[in-house]
């Protein structure tokens, strides 16, 4: 496999020559899915976790009567699964899902965590990239709590957006199309649909599709 360490925030400071080793020593293996094909599921064990060398994934929560909430998105680079591989039980409770045509690179969460017997140079390197890793999704967590605490439909429209908006700009866009950024912020999509077109006449927001200007 051909990867390109120095775009992967978990492989940070790990040279090639050492990440083909690391990868061998981990006992890794890459794995291709088509674009709306599971991953993995809730209630099965997590012992692994993924690394989106390509695509996109899709964290999913199913209920009994078959609703559908979508937890977050894992974005090519990122990684998913590690909430729960380093559990114990080691079951998931939620889906992984392919929102488009990815490729998955899995690693053993346990090996990551324990040094092997040949003292690995690169291991501790691992490790604090992991560590570093884990507590970026955890502020990405809480910036979604952050959102769904917010009482109305606009607010959580607005905090949102502000969220994505370009750093040197008001323009906003959503990875995904308006049914899965209703799943993100827990609303219907009608009702989200209606909140935007009064916003639009309100003068407060612009938008063409899934490109959006905040005013």
């Amino acid at each position: 496999m051909t990867i390109n360490p120095e775009i992967i925030p978990l492989f940070k400071d790990i040279s090639e020559k050492d990440l083909d080793a690391m990868l061998r020593c981990l006992g890794a293996y890459e794995r291709d899915y088509r674009k709306g094909e599971f991953i993995s599921l809730a209630g099965e064990n997590q012992r692994m976790i993924g690394v989106v060398l390509r695509g996109e994934v899709h964290m999913i929560k199913e209920d009994y009567w078959g609703g559908v909430s979508l937890y977050a998105f894992i974005h090519q680079t990122e990684i998913f699964g590690e909430t729960f591989a380093c559990g114990n039980p080691k079951n998931s409770s939620v889906s992984f899902k392919a929102s488009l045509n990815s490729s998955i690179l899995f690693l053993d969460f346990d090996k990551i965590l324990r040094t092997c017997e040949s003292c690995c140079v690169f291991h501790r390197k691992l490790i604090d990239n992991m560590v570093g890793v884990i507590a970026a999704k955890n502020r990405q967590m809480m910036d979604k709590l952050e959102i769904l605490s917010q009482k109305t439909i606009r607010q959580r429209i607005l905090l949102y957006l502000s969220e994505r908006a370009a750093p040197d700009g008001d323009y906003a866009d959503f990875p995904a199309g308006r049914l899965e950024m209703a799943d993100y912020l827990c609303v219907d999509r009608s009702a989200m649909t209606r909140e935007m077109n009064h916003m639009r006449e309100d003068g407060i927001l612009d938008f063409d599709r899934i490109k959006f200007r905040l005013k």
